[in-house]
């Protein structure tokens, strides 16, 4: 089978959780190929529209597979190849772009959704609706001992450090309550931002802190979370995507409100306990080998 795969290509390559989920794909045996979308808005992605179908009138895929709202609208304008679209969550949550996921889940064939809240959105059922979340990378997220991970990067064992789901100046991410929730307690905490680093020192990172804190407005399934589970690093989030339905069975991991006394306290709790999490066990069915299986299945049933 071979399978067209559409998306931005602004920065001259697919986001990593696309890309990971491309090539375990390909180790199942299918055939990949790329249409990287070059320009911003729905006026841009129309400019890439004749050399997208001189692509799939050339090559005769089996299937399009488009991420996001906008690669979606861009390639059902074509009846020819079948096309299914996955909606990752800013494509459905940020409403400039709702109406051009509307469009898009009615003239796919099929619609993959990492979270059902997305699903609800754009109020589309039946059985050509599948909730498929992103994977995690369990071969580069796993526990190594905390002291370890310090050593190597040279942090102090006696000192507290909490890693930021991401870089301090996203407004959705909302730094101000994380940076609110720490002066609310009385303890010397590094605060330290996810901008910048590669997923191996991601890793170590998330091995050598004491917790992860998501303090965002909005998330559908933040990768972040199952990274940070998969090495048994404690979360505290504010009630956002499916952090609360992920996190429910899981030592050590608390999904509070938007209160910074709130926050603080969990965090004096965690950083008094010095314990870490059981995440690894409940990522194995997020694994990308379990997530491309299911993908796979979707390719095979259009």
């Amino acid at each position: 089978m071979k399978v067209l795969i559409c998306a931005s290509g602004n920065t001259g390559r697919l986001s990593p959780f696309v890309q990971e989920q491309t090539e375990s794909l390909i180790i199942l045996g299918i055939q990949i190929d790329y249409f990287l979308i070059s320009g911003k808005g729905i006026l841009g992605y129309l400019k890439n529209y004749s050399s997208f179908m001189k692509m799939i009138k050339d090559k005769k895929y089996a299937l399009v597979h488009a991420h996001y709202g906008l690669s979606g609208l861009l390639t059902t304008l074509q009846n020819k190849t079948p096309v299914i679209v996955t909606f990752h969550g800013s494509d459905v949550n940020i409403k400039k772009n709702l109406p051009f996921s509307l469009l898009a889940s009615r003239l796919s064939r099929n619609n993959i959704f990492v979270h059902s809240s997305l699903a609800r959105r754009l109020k589309v059922s039946g059985k050509n609706i599948h909730i498929i979340p992103c994977g995690v990378d369990l071969d580069t997220f796993s526990p190594i001992d905390k002291w370890v991970a310090r050593e190597k990067l040279g942090w102090q064992k006696n000192k507290n450090y909490i890693l930021f789901s991401s870089g301090f100046h996203n407004p959705v991410k909302n730094a101000a309550l994380a940076k609110s929730a720490l002066k609310s307690i009385d303890l010397e905490v590094k605060l330290i931002e996810l901008k910048g680093y590669t997923k191996q020192q991601v890793c170590q990172l998330m091995n050598a802190a004491d917790l992860l804190l998501i303090t965002s407005f909005s998330e559908t399934g933040p990768i972040v979370v199952k990274e940070a589970l998969a090495c048994n690093c404690p979360i505290i989030s504010t009630n956002v995507g499916d952090v609360k339905s992920i996190t429910k069975k899981i030592d050590n991991c608390f999904v509070t409100s938007y209160n910074p006394n709130e926050i603080g306290e969990k965090i004096r709790i965690m950083l008094a306990s010095g314990l870490r999490s059981n995440g690894r066990i409940f990522m194995k069915s997020y694994g990308l080998d379990k997530v491309a299986q299911k993908i796979k299945m979707v390719y095979v049933n259009i």
